[in-house]
C-alpha cells in the first residue's frame, strides 16, 4: 500500500514544502494539496516547490476541476512540471466543490468532466486532441506522462471512473462503503473492456494519531461536513431512499442546514454539528496506531492502493512521524 499527505495550502507556502519534505523521509509517496484558490494559496506554484525540493514524491491537485483552469492550462502546467522534474505528477480531478461554489458556480457535468480527462491527458502526454472541434498538440513534450484520477460518490461518476480513470479517489475510510464503491468502479471498468485491477484505488481521509479519541473527533469532525456537501448533491439528485446511494452515507445529513465555505477543511468548522461521533470514526482513522494498521489492513483487503491522509488538524507532525515510525514498515510497499 502507498501512503499519501493530503494539505490545505495556507500560507507559508514553505510550510506546506517543508511538510512535504518530512512525509517524504517518513516514508510517504504521495504529496496532494487542495485546489481552491480563493480559499488557499495558488497550489501549482508550491507544487513547483515542493517537486524541487523532494527527491521521490508524486505530487498532485485533491482536486482540481475543469472550469476554474480550462484543461489545456491544467494539461500544460503539469506537462511543464514533469519536463523540469520527471514525470512526478498525478492529476487529481472531480466535479468542483469549494473552487466552484465560493466562486458562485455550481460544480461541473459528468460530461465536462469526461471531456476535460481526455483532453488534460492527451496534452500532457504530448498526443493530439480535439477540443471543441480545434485540434490541439503540445509540441514541446517529450515522453510526458500523467495519470489522471477521478473523484467521486454517486453511481453515475462511479461509472466514469471506471470507464475513464487512471485511478479512483474516494474520499471517507468507511470500509462498508469503500467496498460498495470499488466494486462499482471495477465493474464499471470490466463493463468498458478494461482491466479492473488497472484503476487504482485511492481512499482519502482524516487521520490522527493519539489516545484521546474526544479531541481526535474534535479535530477532524470538519471531514463529515465536507463529504456531506457531496452527499446532499447525491440526496437532490436520487431522492433521500432512492436505493441508488447506500443509506449507510445518506443518513447522518438530515440534519444538516447549511455549509459556511470559509471555514472549508478546518478543525473549528462551525458547521459540522450535524456531524455525529459515529459517522467521524467511520470515515476517519482515529486513535492509537495499533487501531489505524486494524482499518488500513481491512480497507487493503478490499483492493486499496493508497492511502492518502489529510492532516488538517493540531498534530501533523505527530501524525506523519507516527505513521514514518509505526504504519508505513508495516504496510507500504
Amino acid at each position: 500500500m502507498d501512503f499519501g499527505l493530503v494539505l490545505q495550502t495556507d500560507p507559508p507556502a514553505s510550510a506546506v514544502v517543508e511538510l512535504m519534505r518530512r512525509a517524504e523521509r517518513a516514508g510517504f509517496r504521495y504529496g496532494w494539496t487542495f485546489d481552491s484558490v480563493v480559499l488557499w494559496q495558488e497550489p501549482f506554484v508550491i507544487h513547483s516547490r515542493i517537486l524541487e525540493h523532494t527527491e521521490r514524491l508524486v505530487v498532485g491537485p485533491m482536486v482540481t476541476n475543469p472550469t476554474t483552469r480550462s484543461p489545456e492550462v491544467t494539461a500544460s502546467t503539469f506537462a511543464t512540471l514533469n519536463d523540469m522534474f520527471g514525470n512526478r505528477t498525478v492529476c487529481g480531478i472531480g466535479r468542483g466543490d469549494s473552487a466552484m461554489r465560493v466562486a458562485g458556480r455550481k460544480p461541473n457535468t459528468l460530461a465536462t468532466l469526461s471531456e476535460a480527462m481526455r483532453v488534460i491527458r492527451d496534452l500532457a502526454e504530448g498526443r493530439e486532441t480535439d477540443m471543441d472541434g480545434t485540434v490541439l498538440r503540445l509540441p514541446w513534450v517529450r515522453e510526458g506522462r500523467l495519470p489522471v484520477w477521478m473523484a467521486a460518490y454517486g453511481p453515475k461518476a462511479l461509472a466514469l471512473a471506471g470507464r475513464e480513470a487512471d485511478g479512483f479517489i474516494l474520499q471517507l475510510a468507511d470500509p462498508y462503503l469503500t467496498e460498495w464503491m470499488v466494486k462499482a468502479v471495477r465493474t464499471a471498468a470490466a463493463d468498458a473492456g478494461r482491466d479492473p485491477a488497472s484503476v487504482t484505488i485511492c481512499v482519502a481521509a482524516p487521520a490522527y494519531v493519539g489516545d484521546d479519541l474526544d479531541h481526535a473527533r474534535e479535530q477532524c469532525r470538519w471531514f463529515g461536513g465536507m463529504v456531506g456537501n457531496h452527499v446532499a448533491d447525491l440526496v437532490t439528485r436520487y431522492g433521500e431512499h432512492s436505493g441508488v446511494v447506500p443509506e449507510a452515507l445518506t443518513d447522518y445529513i438530515k440534519q444538516r442546514e447549511g455549509y459556511d465555505y470559509s471555514h472549508h477543511g478546518r478543525a473549528d468548522n462551525p458547521s459540522t454539528g450535524f456531524v455525529p461521533d459515529a459517522i467521524v470514526d467511520r470515515f476517519c482513522l482515529l486513535g492509537p496506531a495499533a487501531a489505524h494498521l486494524e482499518r488500513l489492513e481491512h480497507l487493503r483487503e478490499l483492493g486499496v492502493d493508497q492511502f492518502a491522509l489529510y492532516a488538517m488538524h493540531d498534530a501533523k507532525e505527530a501524525t506523519i512521524d507516527a505513521y514514518g515510525e509505526h504504519i508505513i514498515p508495516a504496510l507500504g510497499g
